[in-house]
């Protein structure tokens, strides 16, 4: 990764003295300048990787259903929602973009919710068809994404991102201890979240196999375009 670059009009010292300060100030700066590995981007999803056994052990600390423990769960959980924000957007803004993050951005992602749901399903606070039917979707879409990965890239959604904001929020009521109106209430949000998991799931399914449509056509294109080049150079050869 390369440093800041110098202003136009500018050289040496005196350039570097006049420059204007990059968009984001210090910070800016100092994560631009970060190495292409060690950048805050990445560093934040490390954190969120590190938090999900110690979030793991707070939610099942003193038999899985202390009030005080699914506290400190939904902190840590709270917290890796946060870096989820925070890590991509720093690394988009800043040109923090690694090979790194491309790969343990969505392992951190999927870790910390499959880590919450499958536990909140073992605690028997959660049913385990809606744990299946999340986790199954998420593996689906990965392995649909590197099915049609030779053709391009899915974007991720508007219907995705409420999705996702949708899992977090009903997930986090579920893990705190929460009773009365609030408890249905976290049912009626996982219930949401459920219907955008599977109709966001189908959307992505139309839109892949749409793509790999489209890609096998322009191949096609391609070669019958490049055969037709070499006949007709075969036939001016002669």
């Amino acid at each position: 990764m390369t440093g800041v670059p110098a202003p136009a009009g500018g050289s040496g010292a005196q350039g570097a003295s006049s420059a204007k300060p990059v968009r984001g100030g210090k910070l800016g700066a100092a994560a631009v300048n970060q190495a292409s590995l060690w950048n805050v981007a990445n560093l934040l999803t490390m954190v969120r990787l590190l938090l999900v056994p110690g979030f793991v052990m707070l939610l099942l600390g003193n038999g899985g259903y202390d009030p005080a423990w699914r506290s400190f769960a939904w902190a840590a959980f709270a917290v890796a929602m946060i870096t989820d924000l925070f890590d991509g957007h720093l690394a988009r803004t800043y040109n923090l973009v690694t090979d790194f993050g491309k790969i343990a951005d969505p392992i951190a992602d999927k870790a910390i919710m499959g880590a919450a749901l499958i536990c909140l399903s073992w605690l028997g606070d959660l049913p385990w068809w809606v744990t299946g039917v999340i986790l199954g979707r998420e593996l689906g879409i990965t392995l649909l994404r590197f099915w049609v990965i030779r053709y391009g890239v899915i974007p991720a959604s508007r219907g995705g991102k409420m999705k996702t904001l949708a899992q977090g929020t009903a997930v986090g009521m579920y893990v705190l201890a929460l009773t009365g109106p609030l408890a249905t209430l976290r049912f009626w949000v996982m219930a949401v979240a459920v219907v955008l998991t599977v109709v966001t799931g189908l959307d992505y399914v139309k839109q892949a196999v749409v793509l790999r449509r489209q890609g096998m056509a322009e191949a096609r294109a391609e070669a019958e375009a490049a055969a037709a080049a070499a006949e007709s150079a075969r036939e001016a050869a002669k």
